[in-house]
């Protein structure tokens, strides 16, 4: 197998060591960093790039570089609108359109959205989710086909979740399923190599009459987005041996 390449090499030993470091504190100037590592400061400076572009580091003109804020990982259990937990952390969010259409269901989604219909139709909204312009995930969300007025929605700056209220479907109760996946097709889109491991949070939200509202896969670059877990631990069942 071949070696990554120098810089990346670089970049993932910064990357361990901003995790032990703390919001604010200074990295070192690339001079300092070339020296250490052996190689010409554009090799640091690409490391550095990349470390920006997942808003792990920031640049302040006349100072240095420092390490960023991370910002606060959402309860898994809780799920709010991507607008509004974005604008918590401070920063500003924005979204890139990829599709919006109605098209075939896939089996999943089918099933999912309880669709019976000969051959379903699902209202389809894929979607770069970014925070000061840095890409966090891509959206893939499904709505029953009556949802077609989502269509006509500013899909990049507006927020689905309001609109749906405004529509009078009120996401109500939710369920995830977490996996990971390797980036794919979707690292070009999240400025990530093709195999890098994302967080792949599959969710199916109910209305207010516990009908299927929307069935969204999204697809998360793990060093910029984080989900906190909360739970109970059994006792040992009767009988159990260690």
């Amino acid at each position: 197998m071949a070696k990554a390449p120098l810089y990346v090499r670089i970049e993932r030993e910064l990357r361990t060591r901003l995790t032990r470091a703390r919001p604010g504190d200074a990295v070192p100037a690339e001079s300092a960093l070339a020296e250490e590592f052996g190689v010409a400061r554009m090799t640091v400076r690409a490391a550095l790039n990349a470390l920006e572009a997942d808003g792990l580091i920031e640049r302040i003109q006349g100072r240095g570089t420092f390490v960023r804020q991370r910002p606060q990982p959402r309860a898994a259990g809780t799920l709010m609108s991507f607008q509004e937990q974005v604008r918590a952390w401070g920063r500003t969010p924005a979204s890139l359109l990829v599709e919006g259409e109605v098209r075939a269901a896939s089996a999943a989604e089918a099933a999912a959205l309880h669709l019976t219909a000969a051959a379903p139709r699902v209202v389809s909204i894929v979607r770069v989710r970014l925070a000061d312009d840095v890409p966090l995930a891509v959206e893939y969300a499904c709505f029953p086909p009556h949802l077609n007025d989502l269509l006509d929605l500013d899909l990049e700056t507006g927020s689905l979740h309001r609109a749906l209220h405004q529509m009078g479907s009120h996401p109500s109760l939710g369920s995830s399923t977490l996996t990971a996946q390797r980036a794919g097709a979707d690292g070009e889109r999240l400025h990530v190599p093709a195999d890098e491991p994302l967080l792949v949070e599959t969710r199916l939200i109910v209305d207010q009459h516990s009908a299927p509202l929307e069935y969204t896969v999204s697809r998360y670059v793990g060093a910029r987005y984080d989900l906190q877990v909360t739970f109970d631990v059994q006792p040992p069942g009767t009988g159990e041996t260690r």
